[in-house]
């Protein structure tokens, strides 16, 4: 009876010592006071198991924590070319962008921002849709939350389960929070074309009140079933192509095509970016392997033409790990990839 007592009487201290809005602080203390006068009943620790989980749920979400903005264009246009070779247009449409929202926040006007149409980027599989998302949200200073959308079958899914179900949870909008520790992500909404058939009327209509500054303001998680504001997140969206988008969804976005990659830029990005990355992460000493510039056509195109860079990306990761193993085995201490021996490199 004590230690029930004792650990109600915690439980109520958790939601007075943090930033919960107060209306729903009310509503919890009086639950806990409803269940202090059951606690000799079979119901009790179900009901207090299930209540625990949900202090636990509301007291770590961003219900005030905010990021700072990096509006600085300078700023912005350097991790744009630190991270992306090209796509000249679409630096420009992110740097329009940021601008809008500097002279917005100079004005006091920051808020209206996110009544600007939501930024999609539309392209086949591999040419960086993701990745340049990513790095809108380190242009801002942001943190970042992916979810996928490839698969998705049920808005329950976004939308979290209502808590009579006993393994109920809040939906991915609310985890991607909880993860970002933010009011004020970037979060993205990944391959939103690519929800199941069955589910994708239904899903479709949840992207609507995602996106739709009249409705996020107090987007209903079921879970939590108290409104949570989220006019502050910047959402962006990708897709391969907009034919399974619903019309009410494209209507509150601004599609924005990604280009297929010519044999001269994967050169480059291979080069610049991506071998460079990949000798990083595998540990292979500054210098021990070298790649001949006549040799990239041959790592670029291996197996025929491909639009985006994944191909690219997992040739360069094959033979950076060959070359890991035999430093290992102590076949040598330096290794130069040329026409001649680039066969043995090159994956099967």
């Amino acid at each position: 009876m004590e230690t029930a007592t004792s650990e109600l009487a915690k439980l109520s201290e958790k939601v007075k010592s943090t930033k919960t809005p107060p209306k729903l602080a009310e509503e919890i203390i009086v639950r806990l006071e409803q269940l202090s006068k059951l606690v000799n009943s079979p119901t009790f620790l179900p009901e207090f198991d299930r209540i625990s989980k949900y202090i636990d749920w509301i007291s770590s979400l961003p219900w005030e924590a905010h990021t700072q903005d990096n509006l600085d264009l300078t700023h912005a246009r350097e991790i744009l070319d630190k991270n992306h070779q090209g796509l000249g247009e679409i630096k420009d449409r992110i740097l329009e962008y940021i601008s809008v929202m500097k002279l917005k926040q100079e004005r006091g006007e920051g808020q209206e921002i996110f009544r600007a149409p939501i930024l999609c980027f539309v392209g086949l599989v591999g040419t960086g849709k993701t990745t340049v998302a990513g790095s809108i949200a380190e242009t801002l200073g942001r943190r970042f939350a992916r979810i996928p959308f490839g698969g998705m079958g049920d808005p329950l899914d976004l939308r979290g389960q209502s808590r009579i179900h006993a393994e109920a949870e809040p939906g991915k909008i609310i985890k991607a929070l909880k993860t970002t520790q933010s009011r004020n992500p970037v979060i993205l909404l990944d391959e939103i074309d690519r929800v199941t058939d069955a589910g994708r009327a239904s899903i479709m209509g949840v992207l609507v009140e995602l996106l739709d500054p009249e409705q996020n303001h107090a987007f209903a998680d079921h879970y939590l079933d108290y409104p949570f504001d989220l006019s502050e997140v910047l959402f962006i969206a990708t897709a391969n192509n907009t034919t399974n988008i619903s019309t009410a969804v494209l209507d509150r976005l601004e599609p924005i095509a990604m280009p297929s990659y010519t044999d001269s830029e994967k050169i480059s990005i291979g080069a610049d970016y991506v071998f460079p990355r990949t000798i990083k992460a595998a540990g292979i000493p500054e210098g021990a392997l070298v790649i001949d510039q006549e040799v990239w056509p041959m790592v670029v195109r291996p197996l025929g033409y491909d639009a985006g860079i994944r191909t690219l990306e997992r040739t360069i990761e094959a033979i950076v790990r060959k070359v890991a193993r035999m430093l290992v085995e102590g076949k040598g201490q330096t290794f130069l990839i040329t026409k001649e021996n680039v066969k043995e490199f090159l994956p099967q």
